[in-house]
């Protein structure tokens, strides 16, 4: 089971206020509300915590997602589409069509083993990765 950003918070030693709570909890449900590609960017984060809490500033989700990303909580993607887009750090990579916009998460054994084989070979301990592959679906 995936830990939940609450889960991971209190294990870094990040205090959740009411505020970020909420926006945490919007974070953690967005791909069951919006569907596993959904990676939300700040804009979309703050519609979605507005609709629950209108007091929360944007400038609060900000600093909130900022905060989760210097903790290791979220990780921020590009996908070359000009905004930073965040989701739950957890270990899987990305295959983003360049044509509509899809993306598949996914995990393989012998892209993880693989990549620990070429930091070892560097003299390298693996500690973190991403990998994103970019593509259009064939005919």
């Amino acid at each position: 089971m995936t830990e939940t950003i609450e889960q991971k918070c209190l294990k870094k030693g990040v205090k959740l206020t009411d505020q970020r709570k909420i926006i945490a909890e919007v974070i953690s449900k967005s791909k069951e509300s919006y569907g596993e590609s959904d990676h939300p960017d700040v804009d979309e984060l703050y519609n979605r915590v507005s609709k629950i809490d209108p007091k929360i500033s944007i400038a609060t989700v900000y600093r909130t997602v900022k905060l989760f990303e210097e903790a290791g909580i979220l990780v921020k993607h590009d996908f070359k589409a000009g905004k930073a887009r965040y989701e739950i750090n957890d270990d899987h990579n990305h295959l983003i069509d360049i044509k509509t916009g899809e993306i598949i998460e996914f995990v393989d054994e012998e892209i993880e083993l693989l990549q620990k084989k070429v930091a070892e070979k560097y003299g390298y301990e693996l500690v973190d990765h991403k990998l994103e592959l970019y593509g259009y679906r064939k005919k």
